[in-house]
């Protein structure tokens, strides 16, 4: 059994590690720490120590670094309640299987499982990523949290408040929290919120807005961290198109 286990984090390890540059040091260093143990006992130090400056591997997101963010963050979504539900997880996975295939959803949930039993210092987490990842790579995180929070068709209020909490810390304006939030969570002025604006906008204010959702939403922007989230912000970025569109069709624009 032990062998096996060996053999389990060996399989994280070999996973996550190769991907993996400023999130192996710092809180999120932390939190895989407990799980694998003397693997890593090295992460904290050297040149994968955190202190809120540039990490010698640079401080360019790389794929490993987004998806450990996201499973640390998703587990503190997902115990905001007090409890873990197997439902959930079956959720969760069909969600990672969706955006990132069968064979990475497996590993991530086995990840993920591990992490949900960990004791998670998410101001600090949100602290690290707030530091070094990009802005627009942000908002593909909390794109995802919503997508995860509402994976079985309910938006409990306990996990949309944590969302807000990881909003706030990781330096999302409301206007952008607001526009992702309602891109889940529909209602009459859905398409507006979408777009960061009130009902009362000009139409110049509107064009204004959609052009500005449009850079900062943009898929290019996560393009370096694969295809698969890439995919994920097309989706985001029609549902901009969609709202302005709707919004035009409303007032008669063309």
């Amino acid at each position: 059994m032990a062998e096996n286990k060996g053999s389990s984090k060996s399989k994280y390890a070999k996973w996550i590690g190769g991907g993996l540059g400023w999130a192996f040091g710092g809180p999120i260093g932390g939190v895989l720490g407990f799980i694998f143990g003397s693997m890593i006992d090295g992460m904290q130090s050297g040149s994968y120590e955190f202190q809120g400056q540039t990490l010698s591997q640079g401080n360019r997101t790389r794929k490993g670094d987004f998806s450990v963010s996201l499973l640390v963050l998703a587990a503190a979504v997902m115990k905001a309640d007090g409890q873990v539900l197997k439902s959930e997880l079956d959720f969760v996975k069909r969600f990672f299987v969706r955006q990132f295939g069968e064979q990475e959803a497996t590993e991530q949930i086995k990840l993920l499982r591990d992490i949900l039993k960990q004791e998670i210092p998410l101001h600090e987490v949100c602290g690290q990523i707030s530091t070094y990842m990009d802005y627009s790579t942000r908002l593909q995180l909390l794109h995802f949290l919503y997508g995860i929070a509402g994976a079985d068709n309910t938006y409990h209020t306990a996990e949309t408040d944590v969302i807000e909490s990881i909003a706030r810390w990781l330096g999302i304006s409301a206007t952008d929290y607001k526009s992702v939030k309602a891109m889940f969570i529909k209602d009459t002025a859905n398409a507006y919120q979408i777009l960061g604006i009130s009902t009362s906008a000009t139409d110049e204010e509107l064009k204004k807005a959609y052009r500005a959702m449009a850079i900062l939403h943009h898929p290019d922007k996560v393009s370096h961290l694969g295809n698969d989230v890439q995919n994920a912000a097309k989706e985001k970025f029609q549902q901009i198109n969609a709202a302005y569109e709707e919004i035009k069709k409303e007032r008669g624009l063309k």
